[in-house]
């Protein structure tokens, strides 16, 4: 029992997960699942004998089963439910019942298995077994009452306490402003903090950032687009007290302001336009739930209706179609279309993903180790879990009309002679007719599940290709919606051929058919879409599911939040909006500070808790928290407005401090945790994008809508399973939207945004990271979208520049890229590059053509053609793609 020992076992038990273990896992389900009574002794073999002396639970118990049991049955997991390191727990049992029965020793399941009397299944499943005298000592514990002094239960639950007691778990309340040393440093409360801190240090803050820096820091910190020179100049003449204030105001009413901070909110949410997995569907309604998501950022909803209606709206009954809207968040998890799946299967993994993503974006927990046993780091049970997955256990998926202003109009005047064209159409290839005994023989096929039919292929796919498939076909038909119908029908006629033979398929010209149907419905002005959720009519009951598999549970659970955390208080059994309102209920220690914590990332390149993901004891702890819990009150009591929270951040001179790095800090703070001065942060992937869109003109400012597909490498979409996407090009103006737009296909997604550290978004992403590779550069200089960025820009440049000569066209470039004039080494060296690229371009028509093959009245072609040089030059700076 010594080291030795307890490093082997745990290694081998380490090494379970490999596939040559199952019999280990057969043996964990056997010990679950035998109740006492039928777990006699298969081996007549009888047990080693107790030991004759008295038993001491810590000197002769507590160190045999730290070495034997604690891997599997201890603080970080109980399997099956059996922990056996807290005397409460171990004389429970687990999820079957007590394991050890005092005074009956030969009788208690324990001993059964350790001793091997069951030829079966042996504890510990690999690793050494215990000896005679092992069992014996044991065996004598148990005959002697299962002695176990409350003091060694001491450190057990004093490991949980201080769980509970985790800074993160504690009340938020509003700190006392500190005294500062210089007060006139002071523009805000954010100040007094950032100051106190800096003072305690002997640091002193760094001096404010240049004019020109600060609105394009701003511009692109709250909109995600550069200044247009225009702006940049009235904010430098404007010299009046309240000018940056006024600033601030303006981009706040920005509608662009929207789609910038709609992007960090859906990472979070894990939006996608596809479903992920093998088939990687595309969804083609998806893009509502973000229209959803950018109109509330620019109306500032407050963030506690943000919460209930992304939680709960289907359940609200001040609720609209845009509050069901809102519950498409829900509906971001992967989608499994495979064949062959278990659908209870795939639905138990949403579920899943549904209750971390949750936890995770408003608690800022990491929950999904509780999902197979007890959290091992945080005082989250396995109960826990399963009472926060019972919210969403009940949840049913369906697609509802969602309709934009102005679409109902054209809809209703053009409905009829669609549906009359429609009927007509089907009515001629006997649609109507064959349809009905196809379905009969359907159902039919779905009442023997043990017999193979022609027609349970066609049964079992019908739920892949149709949403809730099966349950439209189960319903009568003249209770079924026009779209339900419609669907199945549309289905029938592109699956008939699997039941009739491939000439009479060919007859009936189903093919033909559906392509008719395809264009007809091109025509057709339909509405809008959204993907939402509701409640199903008969909730499911909800289980603890044995070490998290969907097909094994253990006792029944009731929905309800984590026991560590403040209770939630609901009349009945509590639903979904219980859940929304008390994560923004006041009393509520995580949310408000989650929350600011992500905003204030966004604008210093790291959280005051870096961990923004784990709030939990694993996480970083704050380095400011003061001005956490400040900024966490304050949010709460201006009635969680985004907005008001935003102004506070950047109206304060640490937001607006200089970027320099000090030579005096590199060594000391070199993360800039002190906050002496401003964060230079490189731009995340669709502000990339969206900037050389913006400064070479081509950028399309439409707000909202569907996803678009810009141009897409060539090759990349071929790389999809069996060459199943197809990315069809967006025409005219639509493929340059920002960046927010792009259709997001998640297994081949659009690579510049790759290239550039965007989310795969499988699952929630609550901070990006930044990298710094070749490939990045690369882009840049030859992605199609820059390089049509730089002959727009060139053009430009050549039309607006108020100047023919190169200083005033290269300061008018400098003035559109970088919101500043060049330097004198800048113009030198750009200058020597004009020079040498005009000289290299004499007399070369082709090239001419390839690089500008537009041209503009009065200008040379070979001068717009040194000018898409210079503009691919400006785009491939550092400074472009950094926030200074």
């Amino acid at each position: 029992m010594g080291d030795d020992r307890e490093g082997t076992m745990q290694e081998a038990l380490l090494s379970s997960r490999r596939p040559f273990c199952l019999p280990v896992l057969f043996g964990f389900i056997c010990f679950a699942i035998l109740p006492l009574s039928a777990q006699s002794p298969q081996d007549p073999s009888p047990l080693p004998p107790p030991a004759a002396a008295t038993v001491d639970y810590q000197a002769d118990i507590e160190p045999l089963l730290r070495v034997r049991c604690y891997l599997c049955h201890g603080e970080g997991q109980q399997i099956n439910g059996l922990r056996l390191d807290r005397k409460t727990d171990a004389l429970r049992g687990g999820y079957s019942g007590p394991v050890m029965l005092p005074g009956k020793s030969g009788e208690s399941r324990l001993i059964q298995l350790v001793a091997g009397a069951d030829s079966k299944v042996v504890m510990p499943p690999v690793g050494e077994r215990l000896t005679a005298g092992e069992v014996g000592l044991l065996r004598a514990w148990i005959d002697q009452g299962i002695a176990w002094p409350d003091a060694a239960d001491t450190a057990a639950a004093e490991t949980e306490a201080s769980k509970s007691r985790h800074w993160s778990f504690q009340p938020v309340a509003r700190p006392r402003l500190p005294r500062v040393g210089n007060p006139q440093w002071v523009r805000n409360p954010i100040d007094r903090f950032v100051l106190a801190n800096l003072d305690a240090e002997g640091v002193k803050p760094s001096p404010a950032t240049g004019k020109a820096t600060l609105v394009r820091r701003l511009s692109l910190d709250l909109t995600g687009l550069p200044p247009a020179p225009e702006e940049v100049e009235r904010f430098l003449l404007d010299n009046r007290p309240d000018a940056y204030e006024k600033l601030v105001d303006r981009l706040l009413d920005s509608r662009h302001y929207g789609e910038k901070w709609a992007k960090h909110w859906l990472d979070q949410a894990r939006y996608a336009d596809s479903d992920g997995y093998e088939k990687d569907l595309s969804r083609p309604h998806a893009w509502r739930f973000r229209h959803w998501v950018i109109n509330a950022l620019n109306h500032d909803m407050p963030f506690d209706r943000f919460t209930l209606e992304q939680i709960a709206g289907d359940l609200l009954e001040d609720g609209s179609v845009e509050s069901r809207v809102a519950t498409g968040f829900h509906r971001n998890t992967l989608k499994n279309r495979e064949g062959g799946i278990n659908l209870e299967q795939t639905r138990f993994e949403e579920t899943i993903d549904r209750t971390n993503t949750v936890a995770t974006v408003w608690l800022g927990l990491s929950v999904e180790c509780a999902q197979c046993h007890d959290h091992k780091y945080d005082p989250i049970s396995q109960r826990d879990y399963y009472r926060l997955y019972a919210f969403f256990n009940s949840v049913d998926e369906v697609d509802i009309d969602a309709p934009l202003a102005g679409e109902w109009g054209p809809y209703f005047r053009k409905r009829p002679g669609y549906l009359a064209e429609r009927s007509k159409m089907l009515a001629e290839h006997d649609v109507p007719e064959l349809q009905k005994p196809w379905e009969a023989k359907l159902l039919e096929a779905a009442k023997q599940p043990g017999v193979w039919t022609d027609w349970d292929l066609s049964y079992d796919i019908l739920p892949l290709v149709l949403d809730h498939g099966h349950r439209i076909l189960h319903k009568p038909p003249q209770e079924r919606t026009g779209r339900e119908q419609y669907g199945l029908t549309r289905f029938f006629i592109r699956n008939y051929h699997r039941v009739i033979p491939e000439d009479r398929y060919e007859e009936l010209g189903f093919k033909e058919l559906d392509g008719k149907l395809d264009e007809l419905d091109k025509e057709f002005p339909d509405v809008s879409r959204a993907m939402t959720v509701r409640r199903r009519e008969q909730p499911r009951p909800t289980h603890v599911h044995l070490r998290g598999q969907w097909d094994r549970t253990g006792s029944r659970v009731a929905p309800d939040t984590p026991g560590f955390l403040p209770p939630l208080r609901a009349e009945a059994q509590a639903t979904r909006v219980d859940l929304a309102r008390w994560l923004v209920s006041r009393g509520n220690p995580l949310t408000a500070r989650v929350t600011v914590n992500r905003i204030w990332q966004e604008y210093f390149g790291r959280g005051l808790v870096l961990t923004s993901e784990d709030f939990g004891t694993r996480g970083e702890r704050p380095a400011h928290p003061q001005l956490l819990d400040w900024l966490a009150v304050e949010f709460m009591e201006q009635g969680w407005s985004l907005k008001k929270l935003h102004k506070r951040i950047v109206t304060s001179s640490t937001y607006r401090q200089s970027s320099h790095v000090r030579p005096d800090l590199q060594q000391r703070d070199p993360d800039n945790e002190l906050l002496a001065r401003q964060t230079r942060v490189r731009l995340p992937a669709e502000l990339i994008r969206d900037s050389a869109l913006a400064v070479s003109g081509l950028l399309y400012p439409k707000i909202g809508g569907r996803s678009v597909r810009p141009p897409m490498p060539q090759g990349v979409a071929d790389l999809s399973y069996a060459n199943s996407v197809k990315w069809n090009e967006s025409e005219g103006r639509g493929k340059y939207r920002r960046g927010l737009y792009v259709h997001f296909q998640r297994t081949v997604p659009y690579p510049f945004l790759m290239n550039f550290d965007a989310p795969e978004t499988r699952v929630t992403q609550c901070r990006r990271e930044r990298s710094n590779t070749p490939l990045q550069a690369l882009n840049l200089l030859n992605d199609p979208v820059f390089f049509e960025a730089a002959r727009a820009l060139a053009a430009r440049i050549l039309i607006e520049s108020s100047g023919s000569s190169f200083d005033d066209r290269l300061e008018y470039a400098y003035r559109l890229c970088l919101s500043r004039l060049p330097g004198s080494t800048e113009r030198q060296g750009l200058r020597a590059y004009y020079d040498q690229r005009k000289a290299e371009l004499a007399g070369n028509q082709d090239r001419l053509a390839s690089l500008f093959p537009v041209g503009i009245d009065g200008v040379d072609k070979r001068e717009a053609a040194v000018w898409v040089g210079l503009s691919r030059v400006l785009l491939n700076t550092d400074e472009f793609i950094t926030r200074e």
